[in-house]
């Protein structure tokens, strides 16, 4: 038995700070609370098994007293090691179970799916506290300067409001619509508009691409993008309004026609040579995917190391520091960076890269992509937290298929497109998918609907899915992304389909205008602090209804989300009696036909709809 999908109340723990403390240090003791509802029975012993030096103890909980309809209880340990793996052995009525970040059990588990508590340094807040916009420069907006840059040899210019978007050709890379930086500072008003206060640039250095991710040069912007002048009144623009600038840097490899690549092709014999692979004749390279305008980066090289990371003008640093001062960067790959075959240095340059970021401003963000199971490599210790696809918007899309699902690119897999799944599947799969990341990591992984490297919500989804799907990435733990277009309801069925031109002057191309919605979730989170810093307990998870509630001591939001007529049961212990008297109140948001039956404890959806209430906080005994 595991608390997927579980009819009443189980017994609880997350790494909020009502169960755990938010930090800690090597040696010092720890005291971690478990919550037992009433209603699911009585514990005669508990226990605290935590793993030191790789040996797990145990530890005997203490009952704290009891408070609506929860027994308390609490155990203490040290922090052995920077990452402490620990789960619940729970005795009742002659039978044992295991509590672990994944449910419970009735069974033993593997320690993968282990709650953790780590002494690594907080995030800066304002991560977790923000909603991320993602801006794909070619594609945002044109400023006025931009017609003053002429398109590359190159490039297959475009018009912005009347050339289709290729989603799959020789021409999808080279189709250039003339986006610029200074398009995105005339368009802040916009952006704050929406309630996002972060914003995410891919690449923009110069390159061969529209994307950009093929960088000839880590050494300036691209002057198709205003140059480095554009970014410097983007970010100071972006600064006096109080939001922040992330910039995309590609550690994994170069563009071919990077100037570091083309002196390691001409000189073999040169330094940079030693910054990439070659074979033993230097006749071939290694690249990602064996994309040959993509050289992999070598990071045994200590000189790679050097020029990328450690020198005052290199990419990773110039960037962050005056006159630039991006907040941070998203790393791109990041699971395959360092790592070729029987070589693994990811981790070492993940460190690396983390601890120069940290020297130069201890208030900047890093994230990484990994696109798989990202979890191993996100111990908090480097990066703050995953571009992952794996444990909310794969799922999610799953759930919330509609008929064109079947026709769009599923994360690269074989598969035509998602299978559609229920309610009980999501959780199960975002609950094995979420479990091994520590508290703090989860809470500042980026859930995304779609990105510039995937197909857009609006075709994946059922009608009216991309607003179910937006009330469950602005509720559940992590930050929040919306991928420029998303507020006008635009699609396409892969990523390059779906880098869109925005419909800036065509309103015939805003297929559904949804600004006021996410602008909407925004300001609820932003207002909400168990939205970003409280738990969270699934209360139901059963075909076509998830209901969950996130709680702090001071506040609790409760969240209903339906794709279709379905009744969600509020079964006796879910909720307290002043919670469930706080049902009594209008939802703060909602979205189709959705209310409350209070006689029954049931909240009834008539079709495709979603609710927010705002309750009462956790009551939680002294110790």
């Amino acid at each position: 038995m595991s608390g997927a999908a579980a009819a009443g109340p189980l017994p609880h723990h997350d790494g909020s700070e009502l169960h755990a403390p938010q930090q800690t240090a090597l040696e010092a003791p720890v005291r971690l609370r478990l919550r037992i509802p009433e209603v699911w029975g009585s514990a005669d012993r508990v226990w605290l098994r935590s793993v030191h030096d790789g040996e797990p103890r145990y530890d005997a909980a203490a009952g704290l007293g009891a408070a609506d309809g929860w027994a308390w209880w609490e155990a203490e340990t040290t922090m052995t090691n920077p990452v402490l793996r620990y789960r619940f052995l729970l005795e009742s009525g002659g039978r044992y179970w295991n509590l672990n970040a994944q449910g419970l059990f009735s069974r033993d588990v593997s320690d993968y799916a282990d709650f953790r508590l780590t002494t690594f340094p907080a995030a800066p807040p304002w991560l977790r506290r923000g909603t991320l916009y993602q801006v794909f420069p070619d594609r945002f907006a044109r400023s006025s300067r931009a017609s003053e840059h002429t398109p590359p040899d190159w490039a297959v210019p475009a018009d912005w409001d009347s050339t289709p978007v290729q989603g799959s050709s020789e021409q999808t890379p080279l189709q250039f619509y003339g986006g610029d930086l200074h398009g995105v500072t005339e368009q802040l008003d916009h952006i704050q508009a929406l309630g996002a206060d972060i914003i995410y640039l891919t690449p923009f250095f110069p390159a061969r691409s529209n994307h950009r991710y093929d960088a000839a040069t880590f050494a300036a912007v691209d002057p198709l993008l205003g140059g480095d002048q554009a970014l410097m009144e983007l970010v100071e623009a972006a600064h006096a309004r109080g939001l922040k600038v992330l910039g995309d840097l590609t550690a994994n490899h170069s563009g071919a026609a990077h100037e570091w690549f083309q002196r390691a092709l001409t000189v073999p014999e040169s330094e940079e040579a030693g910054y990439y692979y070659f074979n033993a004749d230097h006749s071939s390279y290694e690249a990602w995917y064996g994309v040959a305008s993509l050289p992999k980066l070598n990071w045994g090289s200590d000189a790679l190391r050097e020029r990328f990371v450690l020198d005052d003008d290199s990419p990773v640093a110039r960037w962050l520091r005056p006159p630039f001062n991006l907040d941070g960067w998203r790393i791109d790959v990041g699971n395959m960076t360092g790592r070729l075959g029987g070589t693994d240095l990811n981790q070492e340059v993940a460190r690396l890269i983390a601890k120069r970021v940290r020297e130069i401003n201890p208030d900047a963000a890093l994230l990484a992509e990994a696109t798989n199971d990202a979890a191993p490599d996100f111990s908090g210790e480097h990066w703050h937290g995953a571009m992952t696809y794996s444990n909310f918007t794969r799922p999610l899309w799953a759930w919330l298929a509609g008929n064109d699902a079947a026709h769009v690119n599923f994360f690269g897999t074989p598969l035509p497109g998602p299978h559609r799944i229920d309610a009980e599947e999501f959780l199960a799969t975002h609950q094995d998918l979420a479990a091994a990341f520590s508290w703090d990591v989860r809470r500042q992984n980026m859930n995304a609907l779609n990105s510039h490297d995937t197909a857009r919500a609006a075709t994946v989804m059922i009608d009216g899915g991309q607003r179910l799907g937006a009330v469950l990435m602005f509720s559940l733990p992590g930050v929040p992304v919306m991928f420029a277009g998303d507020e006008f309801g635009l699609k396409g069925d892969n990523g390059e389909s779906s880098r869109t031109p925005m419909p800036w002057t065509d309103p015939d191309r805003i297929l559904r205008d949804l600004r006021g919605m996410y602008a909407a979730l925004a300001a609820l989170r932003r207002q909400q602090p168990a939205l970003t810093g409280g738990g969270i307990r699934w209360l139901h998870a059963e075909g076509d209804a998830l209901a969950f509630i996130r709680e702090s001591a001071d506040s609790a939001v409760l969240v209903v989300v339906a794709r279709a007529a379905a009744d969600v049961g509020l079964a006796a212990g879910l909720l307290s009696s002043s919670q469930l008297a706080g049902l009594a109140h209008p939802p703060v948001f909602s979205h189709g036909e959705i209310g409350v039956a209070t006689e029954d404890v049931l909240i009834r959806a008539g079709g495709p709809a979603a609710a927010v209430w705002l309750l009462p906080g956790v009551r939680v005994p002294p110790p």
